[in-house]
């Protein structure tokens, strides 16, 4: 379990390819805080710490997780979010992450607006998944506010300074993948009504139940 908040940013210093796997090596200051088996998040993709060597981290992507995710696009000298899991008693400061990509989206216009910047995005509505405005996603594991989502597969968010410095949305231009995860409390909503559970909450609202 995540919270979208990053805690530092990595450079990848090598990428290796392993069969259908891709072998992530990683620096960063976080590395040798971190432990053999620890879950790692990574642009929003929960991934297991293979190796630790001084400051640099090892992670393992399968060909399913490449296939569903932008780490495929990934080079050496990319700046990737990391974010450990979230400790027993710490504060949600973003919202609830699971660290499972939902699906890629790609950025279309990036704007500098007095200070700040205005990203959008679109994807594939026909996945099923959405946005509500004002509601929360996580973009390359970062946990943001959406808006202008009246177009289905369209959203934007306003990157601030400080997020901008200190996470790989410096880095991120019209055109490129991301990684989106939208919000788990939509998406169990989602699933009710698709179960056919939305006849038996309009009745049980109505009394009849």
């Amino acid at each position: 379990m995540f919270t979208g908040i990053i805690e530092q940013i990595g450079i990848i210093k090598e990428v290796i390819q392993d069969h259908s796997n891709a072998v992530f090596k990683i620096e960063s200051v976080l590395a040798p805080e971190l432990k053999i088996d620890q879950s790692l998040a990574h642009n929003g993709v929960c991934l297991t710490v293979t190796e630790i060597d001084g400051n640099v981290s090892t992670v393992v992507a399968v060909d399913e997780t490449l296939k569903k995710t932008a780490l495929g696009d990934l080079k050496a000298g990319d700046i990737v979010n990391l974010e450990r899991a979230m400790a027993s008693g710490g504060r949600y400061d973003g919202h609830i992450v699971q660290g499972h990509v939902d699906q890629v989206g790609i950025c279309t216009s990036v704007q500098e607006v007095d200070g700040s910047w205005l990203f959008d995005f679109e994807y594939d509505p026909a996945t099923g998944n959405f946005c509500v405005e004002k509601g929360s996603i996580t973009i390359n594991g970062v946990s943001l506010t959406v808006f202008n989502t009246a177009e289905k597969g369209k959203f934007r968010v306003t990157i601030i300074p400080y997020t901008f410095e200190h996470t790989n949305f410096k880095q991120i231009k019209a055109g490129d993948k991301v990684n989106l995860e939208f919000d788990i409390l939509g998406k169990y909503v989602q699933r009710l009504f698709e179960g056919g559970y939305e006849d038996y909450l309009l009745e049980k609202l109505k009394g009849k139940v």
